[in-house]
């Protein structure tokens, strides 16, 4: 790694907050992800999250007609802020890429953001200009996935939680069962959908996924002064941190740390996010008790998701997503579903698979003893 790029990644500035730790694999991915640092690779991965993202919004209004699923869901856009007149500026790039794809957007002046969201009138000074996107969706991806849970328990699916996935079974260049809780399970086709613990799962298969866990940081604070508060979701893209009104509630999350399996939380990280809230939002939570969380993002060095088939002809994989996940989910669960059934997705798949990093480093292990989730 050039020792310019290292002194970027270790100014305070940096969008990724790094451990330093001896680890290879880290290091390796590190090296793989600023290799995904120039605009035209920028350029193309961005476009591949763009086109996931949007078939994704329109499988997942489809999923709520079907169902009736309600999630403190909203349809009122994000606000993506810019604090200094270069920050706008930059956002250029960003869009040349929606208007290639036509997903609607407008950048707009300060003046402009406080009438899209009027509870930042008490930070209008901090605020240059904004994009914003009109079509953007809402809601507690935690309601929702317990909900759409029970609806498929009333369709018959049959979940087994905290239920270690020990190994793959090999046979030739099929999967012929995974064992779980010292126990075998056989099926016609295996979805590995494991996030963080996925490269472990399957390095014995001899397949190397790209995938690093990503710390990210979340608080949840209740709403005191809803005058106050956020009606949809404010991106600050100076901290790289995401305000969103959930009904009564505020959930904020950002920070991108590289710490390897370690899922502790910094103080200094969790007062950043706070910061964040409080700066742009000051009356809207004051007084109220805050809950603080960190989890692990699966990210690859290029951001987009892996998607599709592996080696083995039975084998298909949906992870990798960051920070993405629930806004890429439907999306890639419809793609996924359709490759496994033989079905041509609705949108160009074929560069969303594992076969895109022709050589790809070594993931990590998770620590000993520490299974994953396989959907079987």
């Amino acid at each position: 790694i050039p020792l310019k790029a290292l002194r970027w990644l270790f100014e305070e500035h940096a969008p990724l907050v790094i451990r330093f730790r001896m680890d290879p694999a880290m290091w390796r991915w590190l090296a793989a992800m600023l290799r995904e640092c120039t605009a035209p690779r920028y350029a193309v991965n961005k476009a591949r999250m763009l086109r996931v993202a949007r078939y994704s919004q329109a499988c997942l209004a489809e999923l709520r007609r079907d169902t009736g699923l309600r999630y403190d869901d909203g349809q009122r856009g994000t606000l993506q802020l810019f604090r200094t007149p270069e920050a706008l500026d930059r956002a250029a790039a960003d869009v040349e890429i929606l208007r290639r794809y036509d997903i609607p957007h407008t950048l707009v002046d300060r003046d402009a953001c406080l009438a899209i969201e009027p509870g930042l009138a008490c930070a209008a000074e901090r605020i240059a200009g904004g994009l914003h996107l009109p079509g953007d969706e809402t809601g507690d991806c935690h309601l929702f996935t317990t909900q759409l849970a029970q609806v498929l328990e009333q369709r018959g699916v049959r979940f087994r939680l905290k239920s270690a996935v020990e190994r793959f079974v090999q046979c030739g260049d099929r999967i012929g069962g995974v064992v779980v809780a010292g126990r075998l399970e056989t099926a016609d086709a295996y979805l590995l959908a494991g996030g963080v613990w996925s490269p472990a799962l399957v390095a014995p298969l001899g397949l190397r996924l790209p995938v690093h866990p990503v710390k990210g940081y979340s608080m949840t604070l209740d709403v005191v002064d809803p005058a106050c508060a956020p009606v949809s979701t404010v991106m600050d893209e100076a901290h790289k941190v995401a305000v969103t009104r959930l009904g009564g509630r505020i959930r904020a999350a950002g920070i991108a740390e590289l710490a390897g399996f370690d899922a502790s939380m910094d103080p200094a990280r969790c007062r950043t996010v706070r910061h964040v809230v409080e700066d742009l939002f000051p009356r809207a939570t004051k007084g109220a008790e805050v809950s603080f969380w960190a989890g692990l993002r699966p990210m690859t060095p290029d951001g987009t998701p892996i998607l599709g088939g592996t080696g083995y002809r039975n084998l298909f994989l949906n992870t990798g997503h960051g920070t993405l996940g629930w806004t890429m989910a439907c999306g890639s669960g419809r793609i996924v579903a359709d490759l496994m059934s033989g079905i041509a997705p609705a949108v160009e798949a074929a560069d969303l698979s594992l076969a895109r990093y022709a050589r790809t480093p070594r993931s990590p292990a998770p620590p000993d003893g520490v299974g994953g989730p396989v959907a079987v």
